[in-house]
Formats: structure tokens, sequence, C-alpha cells
């Protein structure tokens, strides 16, 4: 009886580990084909690493290029509903700048939506 119990334990354990890890990844790639804006810093076309840090669905993003981090903002964690084939920036053309607004990574059940959390921070503390 207690065998039963310790395996049962041990597997509901590995189950919370690997359901976990899937938002423990802190970093992932992005290819950028058009020259775009993140936080008002423009990005060139070519490969990036996304890096992020924080507890919680707020994160700090940076997006490095080799070792230098070209462009800084905050994001906040997003569960999606479908994992992505591949890496994927969202890009908005509205104001006239092509604006990164989310990056989506391959493989993953969740994106980062740059700027969320700012916006979200900016709407809670307005009287309308």
């Amino acid at each position: 009886m207690k065998l039963n119990t310790l395996a049962k334990t041990v597997v509901l354990g590995l189950a919370v580990l690997l359901a976990t890890s899937a938002f423990a990844s802190d970093k992932g790639s992005l290819q950028v084909r058009e020259a775009i804006e993140v936080n008002g810093q423009r990005l060139a076309p070519g490969d990036y690493q996304v890096r992020w840090d924080g507890t919680g669905s707020n994160v700090e993003v940076s997006i490095m290029q080799g070792k230098k981090e070209v462009a800084k903002t905050t994001a906040k964690v997003v569960a999606l509903s479908k994992a992505y084939d591949y890496d994927a920036a969202v890009v908005d053309h509205a104001s006239g700048k092509a604006t990164v607004s989310e990056v989506r990574f391959a493989g993953k059940k969740y994106a980062l939506a740059l700027g969320a959390a700012e916006k979200a921070e900016m709407n809670a503390g307005s009287t309308k």
C-alpha cells in the first residue's frame, strides 16, 4: 500500500514539474525580416534572442543581438489556445511604423504581449 502511495506522489510531482516547465523557459529566438520597432528602438532585419525575466505574468523583456542588448520593454505572458509551429512576431503597422506587439514561440502555448503590462497599469490608473 505504501509503495502505491509513493508511486502516486512521484507521478503527481512529475506532472506538476512538467506543467510549470512550460512557463519556466526564459528565452526564445526571433528572426526579423523587415525593420521593426520595439519600445521605440529600431531593429534591423536579422536574428535576435528574446530573453525575459520576472515572476508571474508581468516580465521584463530584453531583445539581444549576439551579446548586445538592442531593445528592452515590459510584457505580459499570455496563454494561447494552441502552440505555434514557428517563432513569430505580431507586427502592428497601424501607426505608420512596424511595431512589435506580440512575440510567439515555436512549440509553446504562450506568447509575450509587449508593452501590455504598461498599458494595463495606465488603464488601471485612469479616472474614466
